[in-house]
């Protein structure tokens, strides 16, 4: 169980001078970022801006970006988008090939249940053909008491019945 004390990247704790000095900014280019959505700091009680550690480090990737690279704010915007959109493809992926491995493995152990039970009628000396559920081309229809839905398909095979 996590302690109300401890904290994570995403904890906003520092004041806007602190972030602002943190991130080799000054603290009114940190509010137009806010303004214009590069970055969301938490707020306090008083409405105060707190800066987070991932905050800190996502101020220095502006400035880095507009400043190394001359990408403007706009484009800035766009690319923060475009990895944050990664970021959530990477952990869907993460989760779709964990559900794959699982699928994977559920399959391998019906595999497995089917083998032992084709090997235990083996063993039985009871046939292991597989038969039709219902006959092709059966001219006396479909059982009293019951109509047949159609098929659009392949019909299915099941194994024989174990007469004993």
């Amino acid at each position: 169980m996590s302690s109300p004390f401890e904290m994570s990247d995403d904890t906003p704790v520092y004041v806007i001078s602190v972030a602002a000095q943190l991130s080799g900014m000054h603290p009114q280019t940190l509010r137009s970022y806010d303004r214009q959505g590069l970055v969301s700091p938490g707020r306090s009680a008083g409405q105060g801006r707190r800066y987070s550690l991932r905050d800190i480090l996502l101020l220095r990737e502006i400035q880095r970006l507009s400043q190394e690279e001359g990408v403007n704010l706009s484009g800035i915007k766009r690319i923060l988008e475009l990895e944050g959109q990664i970021e959530q493809y990477r952990a869907l992926a993460a989760q779709l090939s964990a559900e794959l491995g699982q699928v994977r493995t559920e399959l391998e152990s019906t595999r497995a249940v089917a083998a032992r039970l084709a090997a235990l009628l083996r063993a039985r000396g009871t046939s292991t053909a597989l038969v039709p559920v219902r006959a092709r081309g059966n001219a006396a229809g479909p059982p009293a008491g019951g109509s047949e839905p159609p098929t659009d398909g392949p019909r299915q095979n099941l194994p024989a019945a174990d007469a004993g």
